[in-house]
């Protein structure tokens, strides 16, 4: 786990919830971009911006959560409902791999049909197949739906998953890990314990993670300062989490409808995410949902990775943001913005650096 570092202060001390909800709610904004900077700077002096090449395998958009901020689910019996066959799956993931990928990301919806011995028969064959591939898959909420389905404890859940090829779990499912908020948006989906219940268990199997945070849709600005206090917590009670990645709520064919954050709105949240999360290294920019040229705009904001090129994505396209980025592109926005390129992996291993 990477030291803290000095925030508010010359002093190593943490910033609070209320020092942090002042930020938020006020101030320059530039200020606030150059102290997230300098912290991105102290823990990243190398100058590098990350990527990793992978793919977002949807293999059902079956659900029986219903989230009202969600365009992508549908009912069993919906005429365009899907389950993805095993050979529609394997195909996706060889493509990924003869591109250079070397992260899949497999999430859907919370299928009541789908058991554990699905996803252990195709987390095998996908292990036997491409053996050196990260299968970075199911968010906390699948976890325990597949639990459930399958009258299994969390731990024998999280125990075979691991067993059959699941190398990391990512942080999907969070939206605002404060229960009066997840019960206005998504009230059939697990509450912020259980999530941070699987994240925690899956630390203590070894397994990395990731923390996401969808905002922009019906949360207070306390609610996001608290979501972010809760993953730093996480993290000391032996938490996993290699990065944080925020990102806005899209409107877009949704139940819930409304708009969506700002720009300015999203610079800010993002330059308080790395001044609180003191014990996470890496913080993530959303280009899925903010375009290129906000996403790069985010590295002078905190942020030190781009993410995933997404050779695939389907939930946050559903909703009508389709911004799109080659490997090409991603490498071009990074040297412009002044750093120097590199292809990591999950982990955040360096696979391979680009001039600058």
């Amino acid at each position: 786990m990477p030291r803290r570092i000095p925030t508010i202060s010359d002093k190593d001390q943490r910033i609070t919830r209320e020092e942090a909800l002042r930020l938020l709610t006020g101030g320059d904004l530039l200020a606030l971009g150059m102290m997230a900077d300098r912290i991105r700077r102290n823990l990243h002096p190398e100058n590098l911006v990350t990527f990793v090449v992978d793919r977002n395998v949807n293999y059902t958009n079956i659900c029986e959560s219903k989230c009202a901020f969600c365009a992508f689910y549908r009912d069993k019996g919906a005429a365009d409902a899907y389950v993805l066959s095993r050979g529609e799956i394997i195909g996706k993931i060889s493509e990924l791999v003869e591109q250079g990928g070397t992260q899949l990301l497999m999430q859907g919806g919370l299928n009541p049909d789908l058991e554990i011995v699905f996803f252990e028969d195709l987390f095998r064959e996908i292990k036997e197949r491409f053996p050196s591939l990260q299968n970075h898959s199911l968010s906390p909420a699948e976890v325990v739906c597949i639990s459930r389905n399958s009258a299994l404890t969390l731990d024998e859940t999280l125990q075979r998953l691991k067993n059959a090829g699941l190398d990391s779990i990512p942080g999907g499912g969070a939206e605002i890990l404060v229960d009066e908020v997840r019960g206005s948006i998504s009230p059939n989906k697990i509450g912020w314990r259980q999530w941070a219940e699987v994240m925690l268990k899956a630390a203590g199997l070894g397994m990395p993670t990731t923390a996401t945070m969808m905002f922009g849709s019906r949360e207070r600005l306390e609610d996001i300062v608290e979501h972010l206090f809760r993953v730093r917590e996480l993290q000391d009670q032996g938490g996993s989490f290699t990065a944080f990645i925020p990102w806005t709520y899209q409107p877009g064919n949704t139940e819930l409808g409304g708009t969506t954050a700002s720009g300015v709105e999203y610079l800010r949240v993002l330059a308080l995410a790395r001044i609180v999360l003191d014990n996470i290294p890496n913080i993530q920019a959303s280009w899925v949902t903010q375009g290129a040229k906000m996403a790069q705009t985010a590295l002078f904001f905190g942020a030190n990775d781009l993410g995933g090129t997404m050779l695939e994505e389907n939930v946050v396209a559903a909703a009508g943001c389709s911004f799109r980025m080659s490997q090409e592109e991603m490498i071009a926005l990074i040297r412009s913005a002044g750093f120097r390129p590199a292809q990591r992996t999950t982990t955040y291993r360096i696979v391979r650096e680009f001039p600058h």
